[in-house]
């Protein structure tokens, strides 16, 4: 199965709600959060089944993050 990459540039406030938003779609096989100038700071795979009890303390790491850096990207990939 082939995967593909999509990439966002958000402001950090609105970081952990974009991530959750991506985690509802389903189909993401890989998060990574650089900053603005490319360094990456989190990556975490998603795997088929993974829950909100799993993800409960990325979430958290993303959103003390996300209160830490201003503009960021954030890089999916996605199973095509």
């Amino acid at each position: 199965m082939a995967t593909f990459k999509e990439t966002f540039e958000i402001n950090g406030e609105k970081l952990l709600k974009k991530v959750k938003e991506l985690i509802n779609e389903g189909n993401i096989r890989k998060i990574t959060i650089h900053d603005k100038d490319g360094k990456e700071l989190m990556s975490f795979p998603l795997t088929i089944g993974v829950v909100g009890a799993v993800l409960a303390p990325v979430l958290a790491a993303v959103g003390a993050l996300a209160a830490l850096i201003g503009e960021c990207t954030i890089t999916v990939e996605r199973e095509g």
